[in-house]
């Protein structure tokens, strides 16, 4: 989730998780996109593989980082460093400690992330934002054309990095009581909603946030945010279909501009990036932290959620 979109999928600031996160399990074996095929689909699903001491990000490449953001008292303290002093101010206006730290951490690990990438200080990166709040750099950053897009859910970060490209991405927690009450079908096109109901009902949690993240990406991808009602577009819904954008209701070439990868970040998580064009590959890569900075994981307890 980023703050220029809808957070009523995702944990939002201030509000405290329901219930506790689960492991982060091995993911599936990772493969390229196949180049100019306009299917959508992206076999097999990635894996997520031990960070590169210095990523470089071809042009046909897309990147994608996964990272817990609970992180100890020293990692903490280091990720807090390189904040801009207005970051440090928002991050102290959380209502709960875990919500500024998580908050530190996802903003911290973006800097540094993009201090990798652009062989720059994360502190002395600026930021610009959009109509709509779409981040990008600023600044002589800005002429290198690296874009990039973030999403959290429940302590859970995804980071997104193309070139010359836009590109959006989103994670989200994948819980139980949503996809079968009214409200659930306000977030979906027609088109889906019926291929939702269809569906046997121990299917219907996961294909409901499946879609979620497919459309949710393709509306940063875009950078829109709610300006673009999310009735207007359509994308597949069945876990396990190939990620797909089948129509936008405004125009009809709007489709094969734009590719949907699904991500498999955790289990009981679902996640999905659209990014514009199709001669691309997927990367996918866990940043390198302590053991314990995963959700759920077990090298220390996870406060209740």
């Amino acid at each position: 989730m980023n703050a220029y979109v809808r957070p009523t999928t995702s944990e939002s600031s201030g509000v405290a998780p329901q219930q506790a996160v689960p492991a982060v399990p091995p993911c599936p074996v990772c493969g390229p996109a196949t180049e100019g095929d306009p299917s959508g689909s992206l076999a097999p699903a990635p894996v997520w593989r031990p960070a590169p001491p210095q990523p470089t990000l071809a042009g046909d490449e897309i990147h994608v980082w996964r990272a817990g953001l609970d992180v100890d008292a020293y990692r903490l303290r280091r990720l807090t460093d390189v904040l801009s002093s207005e970051e440090r101010t928002r991050a102290g206006r959380f209502r709960l400690p875990r919500d500024s730290a998580r908050y530190v951490a996802g903003r911290g690990l973006l800097r540094e992330l993009l201090g990798r990438y652009l062989d720059a200080a994360p502190s002395r990166l600026c930021f610009s934002y959009g109509s709509h709040g779409k981040p990008a750099l600023a600044g002589q950053m800005a002429e290198q054309g690296l874009r990039f897009n973030v999403s959290h859910s429940h302590g859970l970060a995804l980071y997104a990095f193309a070139r010359d490209r836009e590109l959006g991405v989103d994670v989200e927690r994948i819980r139980t009581g949503l996809a079968d009450t009214p409200a659930a079908e306000r977030f979906l096109a027609p088109e889906e909603a019926t291929v939702l109901r269809a569906l046997p009902p121990a299917q219907r949690e996961t294909a409901f946030f499946t879609c979620w993240c497919r459309k949710e990406a393709y509306l940063k991808a875009k950078g829109l945010g709610l300006a673009l009602p999310l009735d207007q577009f359509v994308v597949t819904v069945t876990p396990g279909e190939p990620a797909k954008l089948l129509a936008a209701r405004w125009d009809a070439h709007e489709p094969p501009r734009w590719r949907l990868a699904d991500l498999a970040p955790a289990r009981q998580y679902a996640g999905a990036v659209a990014v514009e064009g199709y001669s691309w590959q997927l990367r996918c890569w866990d940043w390198p932290a302590r053991a314990e900075s995963m959700p759920g994981s077990r090298g220390r307890p996870t406060p209740s959620e």
